[in-house]
């Protein structure tokens, strides 16, 4: 059977990376083979398999090894919990250069080096996905994720995002085999969350694929650098990781999103009471000039 090449997008903070590895161990264990291509440049996307603070990536190695020719695969994959294959794609050092181009060198190194065997089930693409520089892109730009999950919450800039990443996913859409796969929940406890975020799932022409809630097992676990899955296998946080892992699993919802305009998803919001109606007056009065007004 091919191997799934999955990529997790999500606005930076929303938990792409935590989930990521959460989910990953679940199908580790239960004896799926799979891959986690870091392409983040904050390089966190296998510390929790790995047990460790960050994982040297393949930018930093290449450019103290000479070029990217010099390095070997044994050099930047490492093996983690579940022997789960670890890479992360690094970038240049902040303010100088593109991160994306990380994103580039590491896919096409690990093409030719010959990391995408045969016998893993599924490769996932950690990608930061509130930035449109097209090296983010490249997982999807590239046909090399077919399946493409939004990490999302019920706060505005989570969603917006999402609608955003649909956007790009659309692009890619329209001239290979990328399609939008479903909508992960990662809850922030927001007023009316689980129907917003279905709600927006629907607008997209996808659907919700799970709803996390928000436990504090997660961060006990991160505090010793584990997942929920190794560090309490039997604790209730343990097991919506593994819920959502099977439903990835038996997942055969791909859709060319439907992406929605940003006074669609103001309107939305506001169907939900989340956000009030838009009063044109009060834009940019101080608060001085609106007691003035009589108003607030």
């Amino acid at each position: 059977m091919a191997t799934r090449q999955c990529a997790i997008y999500g606005k930076g903070g929303i938990g792409k990376s935590t989930t990521t590895q959460n989910l990953v161990a679940a199908m580790a264990e239960i004896g799926k083979k799979v891959m986690i291509v870091g392409c983040d440049p904050k390089s966190d996307s296998t510390r929790l398999m790995l047990h460790a603070k960050v994982q040297n990536t393949i930018m930093e190695m290449a450019a103290e090894a000479g070029s990217i020719e010099d390095l070997e695969l044994e050099d930047v994959l490492k093996v983690g919990y579940g022997n789960v294959k670890c890479v992360e794609s690094g970038g240049p050092e902040p303010g100088v250069g593109c991160a994306g181009r990380g994103v580039i060198t590491a896919i096409n190194f690990l093409e030719e080096e010959g990391a995408y065997d045969e016998d893993l089930d599924f490769v996932f693409y950690d990608v930061l996905g509130d930035v449109v520089c097209g090296g983010f892109a490249m997982p999807i730009r590239e046909n090399k994720a077919q399946e493409i999950y939004i990490v999302v919450s019920g706060e505005m800039m989570a969603m917006y995002a999402a609608n955003n990443i649909s956007k790009g996913i659309l692009k890619y859409a329209k001239s290979g085999s990328v399609r939008l796969a479903g909508l992960i929940c990662n809850s922030r406890n927001t007023d009316k969350e689980l129907e917003l975020v279905e709600a927006l799932a629907e607008k997209l022409g996808t659907r919700m694929i799970h709803f996390i809630p928000r436990d504090n097992a997660v961060q006990r676990a991160e505090i010793r650098r584990m997942t929920c899955i190794e560090y309490d296998p039997k604790a209730k946080q343990s097991d919506e990781y593994r819920q959502l892992a099977q439903k990835i699993i038996d997942n055969k919802n791909q859709v060319i999103p439907t992406p929605i305009t940003m006074d669609e998803l103001e309107g939305l919001l506001m169907e939900f009471g989340i956000l009030e109606e838009e009063d044109e007056s009060i834009v940019g009065r101080t608060a001085e000039e609106e007691v003035a007004a009589g108003g607030a």
